[in-house]
């Protein structure tokens, strides 16, 4: 019996950070945090979440900031 398992993304959850200025260009009002969760399959059906993926992107330049890379700025802004 071959058993197809492993791990991949599930959906994005996309939320605007408001008052958050980008340390890149910035750029007000233009920040975003993408939260994606990673899900252990078998047979590609999700059975549960293994870990989560946070970043936040500005939409202005696209500059991307990883969890290691957060400003206090953002910290105090994410829900």
């Amino acid at each position: 019996m071959i058993l197809f398992l492993g791990v991949r993304p599930g959906k994005s959850e996309i939320i605007q950070l408001q008052g958050v200025s980008c340390p890149h260009c910035g750029n007000m009002q233009t920040m975003a945090l993408y939260n994606t969760p990673h899900y252990f399959h078998l047979f590609w059906i999700k059975i549960f979440p293994v870990y989560t993926n946070c970043l936040v992107e500005c939409s202005h330049c696209k500059r991307v900031y990883y969890k290691e890379e957060f400003t206090e700025e953002m910290k105090q802004a994410i829900p």
